[in-house]
């Protein structure tokens, strides 16, 4: 019984050495989603400019759903990539507003440009929660019938536009032309 007892906080030792070591080799990037291949939650909500939004609003084709706030720094360094976007007419872009104060946000947006369709209001953080969402930015790719098909933590510069998302976009319009 006293060797157990010796043995027990060895033990529990390695088992926290070995888990702690396997999570230096995680990709912080790919943190797991629970949402890949399902229906976006259902929201009804209002857009930072007062318009009252949910799930039938969407657009109808394929398009980008980014997490910002006027908080956040990444948020500031991935704005070119979707102005540029926008401007090209490549794909819509929808908005959430994360955990941020609705004037910040106008502001925000008037000061930087608007590249989003709309822009959803989640001061509260509550529909980013369904969203499974860490933190601001991230980008998630959705598919013309509202279904989750790719999320990206982190900035979404041009360098992860053209090695990430534009291949995923072709497969995906593919598929859907392919039905």
């Amino acid at each position: 019984m006293n060797r157990l007892m010796a043995f027990l906080p060895v033990a529990a030792f390695l088992i926290l050495a070995v888990v702690m070591w396997r999570g230096l080799y995680l990709d912080s990037k790919e943190l797991p989603s629970m949402l890949i291949d399902k229906p976006m939650p259902a929201f009804e909500l209002t857009t930072v400019d007062d318009v009252s939004v949910n799930n039938e609003l969407l657009p109808k084709e394929p398009f980008l759903l980014n997490v910002w706030g006027s908080y956040c720094l990444p948020c500031l360094v991935e704005h070119p990539t979707f102005m540029r976007l926008k401007e090209s007419g490549e794909i819509p872009i929808v908005g959430v507003n994360y955990r941020d104060q609705q004037q910040l946000a106008l502001n925000w947006l008037e000061d930087n440009g608007n590249p989003f369709e709309f822009s959803i209001l989640d001061e509260s953080g509550r529909f980013g929660i369904d969203l499974g969402v860490y933190g601001a930015p991230e980008t998630y790719l959705v598919d013309s019938n509202g279904v989750i098909r790719y999320r990206h933590v982190s900035v979404l510069d041009e360098q992860v536009w053209r090695e990430v998302f534009e291949p995923a976009i072709a497969e995906l319009r593919s598929e859907e032309a392919a039905r």
